[in-house]
């Protein structure tokens, strides 16, 4: 029997209904690009309904031999078989960019792929670039990307420390990370930051 995930906010959804099929949330993925360094950084929490379930999930992975760093945001089984795909079109294409337009292109068009629930924070020494489902490559002026549950207050709270401060990038990130563990309750403090 296939379970249907139903919304959280969807008006149609009794308590009921949402006890049987809960909504799983997690995350906050935040990358920063700042001054020769780029920063990419997660919360631990994964939530299923209201419960905080697990609060040290690892949620970066580096691709390429080190020169490719990902986030993900959503389904773990859904990521990780993107991450699959994702690496597989790196050696393929040997551009992070060029790989990321190829898996949007499948990911948007295959029967199976379209279904996978998750988005992707991919950098690497050039480039930032935000994945999903619907297709979307997309590369931010700034440099500032925030994924997940919490991450809006991640981003303003990275923009906020950039405009203000003088911190590298992983500073960056790991305070922002705080900030947003502090205000979303999808989020937690228990925060892994990768650099390059």
């Amino acid at each position: 029997m296939v379970k249907r995930f139903i919304r959280i906010d969807d008006p149609g959804a009794t308590e009921e209904k949402k006890m049987q099929n809960p909504l799983i949330r997690s995350t906050t993925i935040l990358s920063v690009r700042r001054k020769g360094q780029v920063a990419l950084g997660g919360d631990g929490q994964v939530t299923l309904g209201d419960t905080a379930v697990k609060h040290d999930a690892v949620k970066l992975r580096r691709l390429a031999d080190g020169k490719v760093l990902v986030g993900f945001a959503g389904s773990a089984a859904d990521s990780f078989a993107l991450l699959e795909r994702f690496e597989g079109k790196i050696k393929e294409y040997n551009s992070t960019k060029r790989a990321a337009i190829e898996l949007a292109k499948d990911w948007r068009t295959d029967r199976t792929l379209r279904r996978l629930e998750a988005m992707l924070t991919v950098v690497d020494k050039d480039v930032s670039l935000i994945l999903s489902g619907s297709g979307d490559v997309i590369e931010p002026t700034d440099g500032v990307i925030g994924i997940g549950s919490g991450g809006a207050y991640a981003t303003a709270a990275a923009k906020a420390l950039m405009a203000h401060s003088k911190l590298s990038a992983e500073k960056i990130v790991e305070e922002a990370l705080k900030i947003a563990g502090d205000i979303c309750v999808y989020s937690n403090l228990n925060i892994k930051v990768e650099t390059l």
